[in-house]
């Protein structure tokens, strides 16, 4: 038996090729030995073949477990700070226990990159995994008209469209912010998701789900009404209620939800009923939280709350993926879709982006460089550091990677696969990373980047390495660097 054994352990490490050229070999040579030999002994015969037998039953075993494909879970948050989860900034006041605990388990990440510091735009470079310059959504929805019209081109093609095309059919959810255009075939449930509970704007009240007069809450195609229901959770209880179902199901379809949040986003008057003040919105256990009144009138702490209301729903939903059984077998990835405002308005512009400087909108670290984690247990190691630069458009390539699937191979892909970062520590597959945000514009290479704030302003310089706060402007003393990574930017345009 302990030969058995050990030739088992052996045949483990076989190519499925070998193993099936061998299975083939032993049973042949196996029958033969039986036909020429005396039935005395056949006994022996009958143990090799029985053998043979159990070694093609474990092959089928493993190469069952071997096919199984992980769940792709990816969550966004809507203006978060760099620096404002304590996991990234210890004198945060915010309690975010949970993604502290995200953080603990998986990886966080400190050099992370949104590929576009505003909301619409991307949303639509993580789905497309490719920059604005490319998918030609290279500006944020306006309005109404903005936010319900065809928005991001038809023949762009999203993650959830390329899991349909894996090996094995993925099942697909979206539940939250969309803010890539919501006409007809614009919308979720046409562009590749099965299911979709959210909104069509980049901003909407938390409870009365309103954006520019508009009731803006939606299931499908068709309007959704559940007034006096808290956003945030709305979506982590659909988000979950996906998860449980789909974990449940006897098909063993593999899942990806896409989880974009709409909280921190900032309160708007044009969103609002009559008389209803403008300020930031969470539920009262949220507030119980800091143990103050759900009318406080501090904004900050308000803030506070907001955030901390996002942590909790986003608790609830790890707890699910524990409870499903899954957690194990899925990929998860959280981000902020670009840093927090910093354009100097009273009471909206709360959200840290410390060290950083500036903030959305802008091509400064402050609205580039964005609180990040990920987990997959066993391949990601759990509460480690990775500083290696990367960005949204890898997580497309990530998605085709973990599910088998190809790439269309018609267009140019700005992603690369990031799994090797994560779960071996390799270094990044990016010399540069290229940005542009109306006259914002931005090129890191290694340490370094150039960044400017206006078309007609010279290049500023920063090493990111020595000066993460892109405080002591290089340019001066090194023109040769900045016309080094002025000839990679030109590099980039020229592939537009």
């Amino acid at each position: 038996m302990a030969k058995c054994c050990t030739r088992l352990k052996k045949y483990d490490l076989l190519q499925s090729s070998d193993r099936d050229e061998l299975e083939s070999d032993f049973i042949q040579a196996a029958i033969g030995r039986a036909r020429r030999n005396n039935m005395r002994l056949f006994w022996k015969t009958e143990c090799i073949v029985g053998l043979a037998c159990l070694v093609l039953f474990h092959n089928v075993a493993v190469g069952r477990e071997r096919v199984k494909l992980p769940n792709i879970l990816i969550i966004t948050a809507d203006n978060l700070g760099y620096g404002d989860l304590p996991c990234y900034n210890p004198d945060s006041p915010i309690k975010a226990p949970n993604l502290d605990r995200l953080a603990s388990q998986g990886a966080k990440l400190t050099s992370f990159y949104t590929a576009a510091p505003t909301c619409t735009v991307s949303r639509a470079c993580l789905l497309t995994g490719r920059i604005a310059q490319r998918h030609g959504l290279d500006y944020q929805l306006p309005g109404i008209k903005g936010n319900y019209g065809v928005g991001l081109n038809h023949k762009e093609i999203l993650i959830p469209q390329i899991l349909k095309t894996a090996p094995t059919s993925y099942a697909t959810g979206c539940f939250g912010k969309w803010n890539i255009g919501f006409a007809e075939g614009s919308r979720p449930t046409e562009r590749g998701f099965e299911e979709f509970i959210g909104h069509a704007s980049g901003n909407m009240d938390y409870y009365h789900h309103i954006y520019g007069g508009k009731h803006d809450l939606h299931k499908g195609t068709e309007e959704l009404h559940a007034d006096g229901e808290y956003s945030t959770d709305l979506f982590a209880d659909a988000a979950i209620e996906f998860i449980q179902r789909k974990s449940k199901s006897t098909t063993e379809q593999p899942w990806f939800c896409y989880l974009p949040f709409n909280a921190p986003h900032f309160p708007a008057a044009k969103n609002k009923r009559p008389g209803q003040p403008v300020r930031w919105q969470a539920p009262d256990c949220a507030f119980a939280a800091y143990g103050i009144s759900p009318d406080e009138t501090d904004s900050h702490k308000r803030y506070c709350a907001v955030i901390t209301a996002l942590d909790e729903a986003i608790g609830r939903v790890l707890d699910a993926l524990d409870a499903a059984g899954v957690a194990d077998n899925t990929f998860l990835f959280f981000y902020s879709d670009n840093g927090g405002f910093k354009l100097g308005r009273e009471y909206i512009d709360i959200g840290c982006n410390e060290p950083l400087r500036h903030g959305g909108v802008t091509c400064w670290e402050g609205g580039l460089r964005v609180a990040a984690m990920a987990r997959w247990p066993g391949k990601i190691k759990a509460g480690s550091i990775i500083s290696e630069p990367f960005w949204s458009p890898d997580l497309l390539i990530a998605c085709a990677e973990l599910s088998g699937a190809r790439v269309p191979g018609d267009r140019v892909y700005d992603g690369k696969n990031p799994l090797p970062i994560l779960t071996e520590g390799a270094k990044s597959q990016h010399e540069s990373f290229f940005f542009i945000f109306r006259n914002h514009a931005a090129l890191r290479k290694g340490d370094w980047k150039i960044v400017r704030e206006n078309p007609n302003q010279p290049w500023q310089l920063f090493n990111l390495a020595e000066d993460l706060g892109e405080k002591q402007n290089l340019a001066s003393d090194q023109p040769e660097r900045v016309a080094e990574l002025e000839a990679a930017r030109a590099a980039w345009e020229k592939s537009f």
